[in-house]
Protein backbone atom coordinates (compact mmCIF):
# COMPACT_ATOMS: atom_id res chain seq x y z
CA UNK A 1 0.00 0.00 0.00
CA UNK A 2 1.68 3.20 -1.19
CA UNK A 3 -1.11 5.76 -1.07
CA UNK A 4 -1.65 8.11 1.85
CA UNK A 5 -3.48 6.46 4.75
CA UNK A 6 -6.54 8.50 5.69
CA UNK A 7 -7.26 8.65 9.41
CA UNK A 8 -10.24 9.71 11.49
CA UNK A 9 -9.82 10.50 15.18
CA UNK A 10 -12.79 9.72 17.42
CA UNK A 11 -12.54 11.63 20.68
CA UNK A 12 -10.85 15.04 20.74
CA UNK A 13 -9.88 15.38 24.39
CA UNK A 14 -6.42 15.29 25.88
CA UNK A 15 -5.36 11.94 24.43
CA UNK A 16 -6.95 12.84 21.10
CA UNK A 17 -4.47 15.72 20.89
CA UNK A 18 -1.63 13.32 21.69
CA UNK A 19 -2.59 11.03 18.81
CA UNK A 20 -3.13 13.95 16.43
CA UNK A 21 0.35 15.30 17.15
CA UNK A 22 1.93 11.88 16.79
CA UNK A 23 0.26 10.95 13.49
CA UNK A 24 0.71 14.47 12.06
CA UNK A 25 4.47 14.05 12.45
CA UNK A 26 4.55 10.82 10.40
CA UNK A 27 4.84 10.56 6.64
CA UNK A 28 2.26 8.72 4.58
CA UNK A 29 -0.86 9.53 6.56
CA UNK A 30 -3.39 12.34 6.68
CA UNK A 31 -5.88 13.35 9.38
CA UNK A 32 -9.12 13.82 7.44
CA UNK A 33 -11.90 13.62 10.06
CA UNK A 34 -12.52 14.39 13.72
CA UNK A 35 -15.50 13.19 15.73
CA UNK A 36 -16.65 14.20 19.21
CA UNK A 37 -20.02 14.59 20.93
CA UNK A 38 -18.98 18.16 21.72
CA UNK A 39 -19.06 19.87 18.31
CA UNK A 40 -17.30 23.02 19.51
CA UNK A 41 -14.43 20.97 20.90
CA UNK A 42 -14.24 18.91 17.70
CA UNK A 43 -14.21 22.03 15.55
CA UNK A 44 -11.41 23.62 17.59
CA UNK A 45 -9.47 20.36 17.37
CA UNK A 46 -9.96 20.17 13.59
CA UNK A 47 -8.83 23.76 13.13
CA UNK A 48 -5.68 23.15 15.18
CA UNK A 49 -4.61 20.15 13.10
CA UNK A 50 -5.99 21.16 9.71
CA UNK A 51 -8.63 18.43 9.63
CA UNK A 52 -11.26 19.09 6.94
CA UNK A 53 -14.27 17.13 8.25
CA UNK A 54 -15.96 17.36 11.66
CA UNK A 55 -18.71 15.10 13.05
CA UNK A 56 -20.57 14.46 16.27
CA UNK A 57 -21.75 10.96 15.30
CA UNK A 58 -19.43 8.07 14.47
CA UNK A 59 -21.86 6.43 12.07
CA UNK A 60 -22.14 9.64 10.05
CA UNK A 61 -18.36 10.01 9.90
CA UNK A 62 -17.90 6.43 8.70
CA UNK A 63 -20.57 6.83 6.04
CA UNK A 64 -19.70 10.30 4.79
CA UNK A 65 -15.90 10.43 4.73
CA UNK A 66 -13.42 8.30 2.79
CA UNK A 67 -11.32 6.74 5.58
CA UNK A 68 -8.82 3.92 5.77
CA UNK A 69 -8.54 3.79 9.56
CA UNK A 70 -9.80 5.26 12.81
CA UNK A 71 -8.18 6.00 16.15
CA UNK A 72 -10.57 5.58 19.10
CA UNK A 73 -9.77 7.93 21.99
CA UNK A 74 -13.04 7.94 23.95
CA UNK A 75 -14.01 6.83 27.49
CA UNK A 76 -13.58 3.12 28.21
CA UNK A 77 -17.25 2.13 28.01
CA UNK A 78 -17.56 3.33 24.40
CA UNK A 79 -14.57 1.47 22.94
CA UNK A 80 -16.41 -1.74 22.04
CA UNK A 81 -19.46 -0.26 20.27
CA UNK A 82 -17.37 2.25 18.31
CA UNK A 83 -14.74 -0.31 17.33
CA UNK A 84 -17.34 -2.84 16.22
CA UNK A 85 -19.02 -0.15 14.11
CA UNK A 86 -15.72 0.79 12.48
CA UNK A 87 -14.78 -2.84 11.86
CA UNK A 88 -18.17 -3.48 10.23
CA UNK A 89 -17.38 -0.54 7.94
CA UNK A 90 -14.09 -2.18 6.96
CA UNK A 91 -11.82 0.30 8.75
CA UNK A 92 -8.52 -0.49 10.43
CA UNK A 93 -8.67 0.38 14.14
CA UNK A 94 -6.21 1.66 16.74
CA UNK A 95 -8.05 1.75 20.07
CA UNK A 96 -7.02 3.30 23.34
CA UNK A 97 -6.68 1.05 26.36
CA UNK A 98 -8.33 -0.66 28.11
CA UNK A 99 -9.73 -2.36 25.03
CA UNK A 100 -13.22 -2.77 26.52
CA UNK A 101 -15.20 -2.76 29.76
CA UNK A 102 -14.87 -6.53 30.10
CA UNK A 103 -13.09 -9.48 28.53
CA UNK A 104 -16.20 -10.74 26.74
CA UNK A 105 -16.56 -7.48 24.79
CA UNK A 106 -12.82 -7.38 24.14
CA UNK A 107 -12.89 -10.90 22.70
CA UNK A 108 -15.83 -9.95 20.49
CA UNK A 109 -13.80 -7.03 19.16
CA UNK A 110 -10.79 -9.26 18.48
CA UNK A 111 -12.92 -11.89 16.74
CA UNK A 112 -14.74 -9.29 14.63
CA UNK A 113 -11.47 -7.68 13.51
CA UNK A 114 -9.94 -11.05 12.62
CA UNK A 115 -13.02 -12.06 10.63
CA UNK A 116 -13.11 -8.73 8.79
CA UNK A 117 -9.39 -8.88 8.05
CA UNK A 118 -8.70 -5.36 9.30
CA UNK A 119 -5.58 -4.25 11.14
CA UNK A 120 -6.32 -3.92 14.85
CA UNK A 121 -4.15 -2.59 17.66
CA UNK A 122 -4.62 -1.49 21.25
CA UNK A 123 -2.52 1.43 22.44
CA UNK A 124 -0.29 -0.06 25.12
CA UNK A 125 1.86 3.06 24.84
CA UNK A 126 4.94 1.77 26.62
CA UNK A 127 5.64 -0.93 24.04
CA UNK A 128 7.64 1.93 22.47
CA UNK A 129 10.16 1.67 25.30
CA UNK A 130 13.54 0.41 24.10
CA UNK A 131 14.26 -0.90 27.61
CA UNK A 132 11.09 -3.00 27.63
CA UNK A 133 11.78 -4.43 24.18
CA UNK A 134 15.35 -5.31 25.15
CA UNK A 135 14.11 -6.91 28.38
CA UNK A 136 11.78 -9.15 26.40
CA UNK A 137 14.60 -10.14 24.05
CA UNK A 138 16.93 -11.06 26.93
CA UNK A 139 14.26 -13.21 28.58
CA UNK A 140 13.45 -14.91 25.27
CA UNK A 141 17.16 -15.65 24.75
CA UNK A 142 17.26 -17.37 28.14
CA UNK A 143 19.77 -14.91 29.60
CA UNK A 144 17.88 -14.72 32.91
CA UNK A 145 17.21 -18.44 33.07
CA UNK A 146 13.94 -19.41 34.72
CA UNK A 147 11.97 -16.33 35.84
CA UNK A 148 11.27 -16.66 39.55
CA UNK A 149 9.85 -13.36 40.77
CA UNK A 150 9.17 -9.76 39.82
CA UNK A 151 8.24 -6.35 41.19
CA UNK A 152 6.48 -3.63 39.20
CA UNK A 153 4.72 -0.33 39.73
CA UNK A 154 3.01 2.47 37.85
CA UNK A 155 2.83 5.53 40.07
CA UNK A 156 1.28 8.94 39.30
CA UNK A 157 0.54 11.91 41.55
CA UNK A 158 -2.11 13.90 39.71
CA UNK A 159 -4.48 13.64 42.67
CA UNK A 160 -1.93 15.43 44.88
CA UNK A 161 0.04 17.51 42.36
CA UNK A 162 -0.87 20.18 39.82
CA UNK A 163 1.87 19.14 37.40
CA UNK A 164 -0.68 17.70 34.93
CA UNK A 165 -3.36 20.28 35.71
CA UNK A 166 -6.15 20.62 38.26
CA UNK A 167 -8.07 17.34 38.26
CA UNK A 168 -10.95 18.83 40.29
CA UNK A 169 -11.86 21.30 37.52
CA UNK A 170 -10.98 19.46 34.29
CA UNK A 171 -13.19 16.92 32.52
CA UNK A 172 -10.18 15.02 31.15
CA UNK A 173 -9.36 13.92 34.72
CA UNK A 174 -12.79 13.88 36.37
CA UNK A 175 -14.25 11.19 34.09
CA UNK A 176 -11.38 8.90 35.10
CA UNK A 177 -12.65 9.05 38.68
CA UNK A 178 -16.26 8.15 37.87
CA UNK A 179 -17.58 4.69 36.99
CA UNK A 180 -20.77 6.25 35.64
CA UNK A 181 -18.63 8.08 33.06
CA UNK A 182 -17.02 4.88 31.83
CA UNK A 183 -13.93 4.64 34.02
CA UNK A 184 -12.49 1.41 35.39
CA UNK A 185 -10.42 3.44 37.80
CA UNK A 186 -6.67 3.28 38.21
CA UNK A 187 -6.79 -0.44 37.41
CA UNK A 188 -8.19 0.16 33.93
CA UNK A 189 -6.44 3.45 33.26
CA UNK A 190 -2.82 2.80 34.21
CA UNK A 191 -2.99 -0.67 35.77
CA UNK A 192 -3.62 -2.00 32.27
CA UNK A 193 -0.21 -0.65 31.20
CA UNK A 194 1.75 -2.18 34.06
CA UNK A 195 -0.02 -5.52 33.64
CA UNK A 196 1.11 -5.57 30.02
CA UNK A 197 4.57 -4.28 30.95
CA UNK A 198 5.10 -7.27 33.27
CA UNK A 199 3.73 -10.06 31.14
CA UNK A 200 5.18 -8.89 27.79
CA UNK A 201 8.68 -10.00 28.83
CA UNK A 202 7.92 -12.30 31.79
CA UNK A 203 4.99 -14.51 30.72
CA UNK A 204 1.22 -14.82 30.91
CA UNK A 205 -0.85 -14.61 34.10
CA UNK A 206 -2.20 -17.70 35.84
CA UNK A 207 -3.82 -16.03 38.87
CA UNK A 208 -4.12 -12.71 40.70
CA UNK A 209 -5.08 -11.51 44.14
CA UNK A 210 -6.07 -7.84 44.10
CA UNK A 211 -7.05 -5.14 46.57
CA UNK A 212 -8.62 -1.93 45.27
CA UNK A 213 -9.33 1.24 47.24
CA UNK A 214 -11.07 4.54 46.58
CA UNK A 215 -10.03 7.42 48.82
CA UNK A 216 -12.18 10.50 49.70
CA UNK A 217 -11.47 13.37 47.33
CA UNK A 218 -14.30 15.91 47.66
CA UNK A 219 -17.39 16.69 49.69
CA UNK A 220 -19.74 13.75 49.32
CA UNK A 221 -17.24 12.28 46.87
CA UNK A 222 -18.91 14.23 44.09
CA UNK A 223 -17.99 17.16 41.87
CA UNK A 224 -20.85 18.34 39.68
CA UNK A 225 -22.10 15.41 37.60
CA UNK A 226 -19.11 13.27 38.56
CA UNK A 227 -19.50 10.78 41.39
CA UNK A 228 -15.91 10.01 42.39
CA UNK A 229 -16.25 6.28 43.00
CA UNK A 230 -13.64 4.67 40.73
CA UNK A 231 -10.70 2.92 42.38
CA UNK A 232 -7.60 5.06 43.04
CA UNK A 233 -5.04 2.46 44.11
CA UNK A 234 -4.50 -1.19 43.19
CA UNK A 235 -2.24 -3.76 44.86
CA UNK A 236 -1.87 -7.08 43.06
CA UNK A 237 0.01 -10.25 43.85
CA UNK A 238 0.26 -12.40 40.75
CA UNK A 239 1.48 -15.80 39.61
CA UNK A 240 2.45 -16.43 36.02
CA UNK A 241 1.92 -19.63 34.05
CA UNK A 242 5.68 -20.28 34.26
CA UNK A 243 5.48 -20.27 38.07
CA UNK A 244 7.00 -16.84 38.68
CA UNK A 245 5.40 -14.75 41.42
CA UNK A 246 5.40 -11.01 42.02
CA UNK A 247 3.72 -7.84 43.17
CA UNK A 248 2.26 -4.99 41.14
CA UNK A 249 1.18 -1.57 42.44
CA UNK A 250 -0.70 1.17 40.60
CA UNK A 251 -1.72 4.46 42.19
CA UNK A 252 -2.77 8.04 41.46
CA UNK A 253 -1.84 9.13 44.98
CA UNK A 254 1.92 8.56 44.67
CA UNK A 255 3.07 12.01 45.77
CA UNK A 256 6.45 12.87 44.30
CA UNK A 257 6.07 10.67 41.21
CA UNK A 258 5.09 12.14 37.85
CA UNK A 259 4.65 9.08 35.64
CA UNK A 260 6.78 6.21 36.94
CA UNK A 261 6.71 2.75 35.38
CA UNK A 262 9.28 0.36 36.79
CA UNK A 263 9.94 -3.36 36.50
CA UNK A 264 12.43 -5.74 38.09
CA UNK A 265 12.68 -9.33 36.85
CA UNK A 266 14.66 -11.97 38.73
CA UNK A 267 15.67 -15.31 37.23
CA UNK A 268 17.81 -18.17 38.47
CA UNK A 269 20.62 -17.08 36.12
CA UNK A 270 20.25 -13.29 35.98
CA UNK A 271 18.15 -10.21 36.58
CA UNK A 272 17.13 -6.94 34.96
CA UNK A 273 15.42 -3.72 35.96
CA UNK A 274 14.32 -0.40 34.49
CA UNK A 275 12.43 2.73 35.49
CA UNK A 276 10.85 4.58 32.57
CA UNK A 277 10.40 7.77 34.58
CA UNK A 278 14.16 8.24 34.47
CA UNK A 279 14.90 6.93 30.96
CA UNK A 280 12.99 4.73 28.54
CA UNK A 281 16.15 3.40 26.85
CA UNK A 282 18.19 2.52 29.95
CA UNK A 283 18.19 -1.09 31.12
CA UNK A 284 20.20 -2.38 34.08
CA UNK A 285 21.26 -6.02 34.05
CA UNK A 286 22.97 -8.47 36.36
CA UNK A 287 24.06 -11.36 34.13
CA UNK A 288 26.63 -14.12 33.74
CA UNK A 289 29.69 -13.68 36.01
CA UNK A 290 28.16 -10.53 37.52
CA UNK A 291 25.57 -12.68 39.30
CA UNK A 292 28.19 -13.98 41.76
CA UNK A 293 29.40 -10.48 42.61
CA UNK A 294 25.93 -8.86 42.50
CA UNK A 295 27.18 -6.34 39.94
CA UNK A 296 24.74 -4.33 37.84
CA UNK A 297 25.64 -2.87 34.45
CA UNK A 298 23.75 -0.32 32.36
CA UNK A 299 22.74 -0.89 28.74
CA UNK A 300 21.54 1.83 26.36
CA UNK A 301 18.92 0.18 24.16
CA UNK A 302 18.24 0.98 20.48
CA UNK A 303 15.16 2.96 19.49
CA UNK A 304 11.97 1.02 18.72
CA UNK A 305 8.84 2.04 16.76
CA UNK A 306 5.87 3.73 18.42
CA UNK A 307 2.43 2.16 18.21
CA UNK A 308 1.44 4.81 15.66
CA UNK A 309 4.35 3.77 13.46
CA UNK A 310 3.53 0.08 13.95
CA UNK A 311 -0.12 0.75 13.07
CA UNK A 312 0.68 2.53 9.81
CA UNK A 313 3.26 -0.07 8.81
CA UNK A 314 0.76 -2.85 9.53
CA UNK A 315 -1.78 -1.19 7.24
CA UNK A 316 0.84 -0.80 4.49
CA UNK A 317 2.06 -4.40 4.69
CA UNK A 318 -1.13 -6.18 5.73
CA UNK A 319 0.77 -7.88 8.57
CA UNK A 320 -0.78 -7.09 11.95
CA UNK A 321 1.90 -6.04 14.43
CA UNK A 322 1.56 -6.20 18.20
CA UNK A 323 -0.11 -5.25 20.47
CA UNK A 324 -3.30 -6.42 18.73
CA UNK A 325 -6.87 -6.78 19.96
CA UNK A 326 -6.21 -10.37 21.05
CA UNK A 327 -3.51 -9.06 23.36
CA UNK A 328 -5.85 -6.34 24.61
CA UNK A 329 -8.49 -8.99 25.34
CA UNK A 330 -5.96 -11.12 27.26
CA UNK A 331 -5.03 -8.18 29.49
CA UNK A 332 -8.71 -7.28 29.92
CA UNK A 333 -9.27 -10.80 31.25
CA UNK A 334 -6.61 -10.07 33.90
CA UNK A 335 -8.37 -6.82 34.82
CA UNK A 336 -11.68 -8.69 35.12
CA UNK A 337 -9.96 -11.23 37.39
CA UNK A 338 -8.59 -8.39 39.54
CA UNK A 339 -12.08 -6.93 40.00
CA UNK A 340 -13.36 -10.42 40.81
CA UNK A 341 -10.60 -11.01 43.33
CA UNK A 342 -11.24 -7.71 45.10
CA UNK A 343 -15.00 -8.30 45.27
CA UNK A 344 -14.66 -11.86 46.55
CA UNK A 345 -11.58 -11.38 48.75
CA UNK A 346 -9.67 -14.32 47.28
CA UNK A 347 -7.32 -15.41 44.51
CA UNK A 348 -8.87 -15.34 41.04
CA UNK A 349 -7.59 -17.66 38.34
CA UNK A 350 -7.43 -16.78 34.67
Amino acid sequence: MTQTIRLGIIGTGNMGHHHAREFSALDGCALVAACDRDRARAEAFAEEYGIPHVYTEVAEMLAATALDAVVIVTPDDSHAPIALMAIAAGKHVLCEKPLAENAEDARRMAEAAAKAGVINMVNFTYRRSPALQKARALVAEGRLGRIVDFEAHYLQSWLTSKIWGDWATEETWLWRLSTAHGSQGVLGDIGVHILDLVSFPAGEYASVQCRLKTFPKAGGNRIGDYRLDANDSAFITAELTNGAMGVIHASRWATGYRNALALSLHGDQGALRFDLEHADDLLEVCLDDDVDTVTWRSIRCPKTPTNAERFLESIRTGRNDQPDFARGAAIQAVIDACFRSDAEGRVATL
